[in-house]
């Protein structure tokens, strides 16, 4: 059995997904692995117009980008143990589409996501990221729902 070496943990920055991270720092120490934090911004489209067709407003596309990668420093720096190895990054696109074509790109192991538990109307309207992530990913995927239960890592 291969070692899991790199773990992809995306964050949406919901407790949900903070808890996610908790969870993967515990993992990566387990096995002596590294972190890939991967926050997605969602391009702003706004509806066609007649002349124009749809619209993308890049000046609050690149605001998104910087609040973004500040919180994303923050949170590494707050949630990360520092003998963990972490590698922020930030995509612009679809989150389920750029969590697994990053997972690709880097050779993850693992993705460790946060399933908000939407069900119903809510559920059939949004779908679920973590949903499509389990459908397309190329390595196994271990989803987490609140409250978190599960392995205690005994760490030597």
């Amino acid at each position: 059995m291969d070692l899991i070496n790199n773990i992809l943990v995306p964050i949406d920055f919901s407790d949900y997904s903070k808890n996610a991270l908790k969870y993967a720092v515990q993992f990566a120490k387990h096995f002596h692995a590294k972190i890939f934090l991967v926050y997605v911004v969602e391009p702003t489209i706004y509806p066609a117009d007649f002349s124009m067709g749809q619209v993308a407003i890049p000046s609050m596309d690149a605001d998104l980008q910087k609040r973004a990668d500040e919180e994303l420093t923050s949170l590494a720096k707050n949630f990360m143990d520092p003998s963990v190895e972490v590698e922020t990054m930030i995509k612009t696109g679809k989150p389920f589409v750029e969590i697994n074509d990053t997972a690709r790109e880097n050779d993850i192991d693992l993705i460790i996501i946060a399933s908000h538990g939407h069900t119903g109307v809510e559920h059939l309207l949004f779908g679920s990221t973590a949903e499509k992530v389990v459908r397309k990913a190329p390595c196994p995927v271990l989803t987490l729902r609140e409250p978190v239960k599960g392995f205690k890592f005994n760490n030597r």
